[in-house]
């Protein structure tokens, strides 16, 4: 059995589709997979599985948090590996790094639509895309930035989801346990 850490778009954020981390825990017990563990109301989920096509690990959550809470989320899921290479591969020095954003994307976006991103700045952002991860810092903060998450994955055509330093390291640790 691989450990598998899954990451959900979107859900629990000012009271819209909102997914109890008890619930979910119990619906992807059910649907198979084992040593279920869940972190913060954000979407952050450990698991064992046999699967080792991560494809259709995502279609079967995907459809079943469809099936069960009645709307589709976005569902990325890697191995403890990936994420700690996507953590090790942090392209800013450690100062930066502790206040960086990882953006897990769905797949490596095409080189050309990438360039094209690089196109635009702004001023204390920067943004490193490097295969499935884009790596995002702002001296102001996240939620302070000008770039947002919905304009990497417009421009890039991928569906992301952004996790902060701390929570990356959080995972990287109970993914070790599981």
């Amino acid at each position: 059995m691989k450990t598998y850490i899954v990451l959900l778009r979107g859900i629990n954020v000012g009271g819209h589709r909102k997914v109890p981390m008890v619930e979910l825990r119990e619906l992807l017990t059910k649907t198979g997979f084992s040593d279920v563990k869940t972190y913060i109301q954000s979407g952050n989920v450990i698991f064992k599985f046999a699967e080792t096509n991560a494809q259709k690990i995502e279609n079967s959550i995907q459809k079943s948090i469809a099936d069960h809470f009645g709307f589709d989320v976005s569902v990325m899921v890697r191995t403890r590996q990936q994420l700690q290479k996507i953590f090790d591969d942090c392209p800013f020095s450690e100062d930066k790094k502790i206040n960086s954003y990882f953006a897990i994307l769905s797949h490596s976006p095409d080189k050309d639509l990438v360039q094209e991103a690089y196109n635009k700045t702004y001023e204390n952002e920067e943004y490193e895309i490097t295969n499935d991860c884009l790596y995002f810092y702002s001296n102001k903060g996240y939620g302070n930035a000008k770039f947002s998450l919905n304009y990497f994955e417009r421009k890039l055509k991928v569906n992301a989801t952004a996790r902060n330093y701390k929570t990356m390291l959080k995972l990287l640790s109970l993914s070790a346990e599981n």
